[in-house]
């Protein structure tokens, strides 16, 4: 076990950075096919392919999710996993070709680094063939390699985000996530404040701020700061088998994770998304099971948030 999410039978994960312009992506594979889910929360996000995760369109499987760097340009890095996927005979099966479906979340980094480079089709392959079934780096690295937190009070006052990863076994069925951390507000381990926002004294600790200091406070100079300029994205997988409503259901429920560990959350200026996959190598699961996965979710989504920042 690698408390990772590539624990989960049929995960793979690679990563692919940029050290000089700050940015990169981070891709979860499940080539041989997951029922996939999504949910999002947050009120500026950048996606790609989420509807047809909905439980009433056609397509049932997902053959990867692209977590990247570079505000919506970087969602053009899910062409260079389409590509790889495609190269190796992936996808769903028309009558012509084979379309790999690959949704997709960014997260906004243009404020640190270079934001004249993100990530493009070339880094989504280099990510595709970095991936593997074992140990997933942390921390600044792939879609977390730019990544910030605590920017209440504008950049000079943030603190380093990142990826982190974690997994729960439940006796036969595994659980695990992987989270890239970007959010406008403080990350909490069991009630105290491990990153966030700094002021001269320590943390600002942006929940109480905006609640002593939200009516009366000046955005003139930070507003360009907050604006959709934050998010944290991820995934959650099970081997159990789901159906695409459990999926779903999973994908929402995984947002509590984030809401135990960051505070504020979902804010209007987060972007907030979270995916769900089953790659199904385990027998379906009872309804007793799902709630004991889906509780396993929420728990390995909260211990990703901090080892994202404990590993940046």
């Amino acid at each position: 076990m690698f408390n990772a999410i590539t624990d989960v039978e049929g995960i793979k994960v690679g990563h692919a950075s940029d050290y000089k312009a700050m940015t990169g992506c981070t891709v979860v594979l499940c080539e041989r096919g997951a029922v996939g889910g999504v949910d999002v929360r947050g009120s500026a996000p950048g996606t790609r392919e989420t509807d047809l995760l909905r439980p009433a369109n056609l397509v049932q499987h997902v053959h990867g999710v692209l977590l990247a760097g570079g505000s919506a340009f970087g969602l053009n890095a899910a062409a260079g996993v389409m590509r790889y996927l495609e190269e190796k005979g992936i996808g769903f099966d028309t009558a012509y070709a084979k379309v790999p479906i690959v949704p997709a979340a960014v997260i906004y980094d243009l404020g640190i680094g270079d934001p004249k480079r993100r990530p493009d089709e070339a880094m989504g392959y280099r990510a595709c063939v970095d991936a593997s079934e074992g140990d997933v780096p942390q921390g600044t690295v792939g879609a977390g390699t730019g990544a910030t937190i605590g920017k209440i009070l504008g950049m000079k006052c943030a603190d380093k985000g990142g990826v982190g990863t974690a997994s729960i076994s439940l006796g036969g069925i595994t659980v695990g996530a992987i989270v890239v951390v970007n959010a406008l507000g403080d990350v909490y381990d069991e009630g105290t404040i491990i990153a966030g926002a700094r002021g001269e004294r320590g943390f600002i600790n942006t929940a109480e701020y905006l609640l002593k200091f939200g009516a009366v406070w000046d955005l003139k100079d930070i507003s360009g700061e907050l604006k959709g300029c934050n998010t944290t994205i991820g995934v959650v997988a099970t081997d159990g088998a789901l159906t695409k409503e459990q999926a779903n259901k999973l994908a929402s429920i995984s947002h509590d994770g984030l809401a135990m560990a960051i505070k504020p959350v979902h804010t209007m200026s987060d972007g907030d998304t979270m995916f769900a996959l089953s790659t199904g190598t385990k027998a379906p699961v009872s309804d007793k099971m799902f709630m004991s996965i889906c509780a396993a979710a929420v728990e390995a989504v909260r211990r990703s948030v901090i080892n994202a920042v404990k590993f940046a």
